[in-house]
């Protein structure tokens, strides 16, 4: 009986410990290729010569080249080069495209589904036979939907201003400098 009654005590005393451990040294490091993938815009889209955001997070923290990313742009590489302490570069081989949507002419869709099976994030919805159409809040812009539409219904549009994304102009002709004076 005293034997088990020291085991149990034992135990009871290597979970406090356990416990006041883990509260006390806690781990956070994440990973670089984690990292690096957190600041990936996530659009899933290959522009970048992988098979999506998480394999380029994963070559870039191997020493690939931070510049490969179209979507993410000059934002995303200037991050990239923050996190990885290394120079900046030129966006590669591609220009920084604007935030766009795949738009379907849902009245020339023949309900194919080729478009769905294409979108890397289920941002197409429709059944065979019947119209598609796109849920423009998930759409990520990668251009996959276009290429397998057998009647060319679908077209990228650039998205739609929404009033959280509207900034008031600056009134330049009216700003005062600390020195007092008026901008011209």
């Amino acid at each position: 009986m005293i034997a088990v009654l020291l085991i149990i005590l034992a135990g009871l005393a290597s979970a406090v410990a356990l416990r006041y451990a883990s509260a006390r040294v806690k781990v956070t490091d994440q990973s670089i290729a984690a990292r690096v993938n957190d600041l990936l815009p996530q659009t899933q889209c290959g522009q970048c010569g992988y098979a999506g955001c998480k394999p380029y997070a994963q070559a870039i923290a191997e020493g690939d080249a931070i510049n490969k990313c179209p979507p993410g742009g000059a934002a995303t590489i200037a991050a990239l080069a923050e996190l990885l302490d290394v120079e900046p570069l030129p966006l590669d081989a591609a220009e920084e495209t604007l935030p766009r949507v795949a738009y379907i002419r849902e009245a020339e869709c023949i309900g194919c589904t080729k478009c769905i099976r294409a979108c890397p994030v289920d941002a197409i919805v429709g059944a065979a036979k019947l119209m598609h159409t796109v849920i423009v809040d998930e759409c990520t812009g990668c251009d996959l939907c276009l290429e397998p539409c057998p009647v060319d219904c679908i077209e990228m549009r650039d998205l739609p201003l929404r009033v959280a994304d509207w900034t008031w102009p600056l009134p330049q002709g009216r700003l005062i400098h600390s020195d007092g004076e008026q901008a011209a």
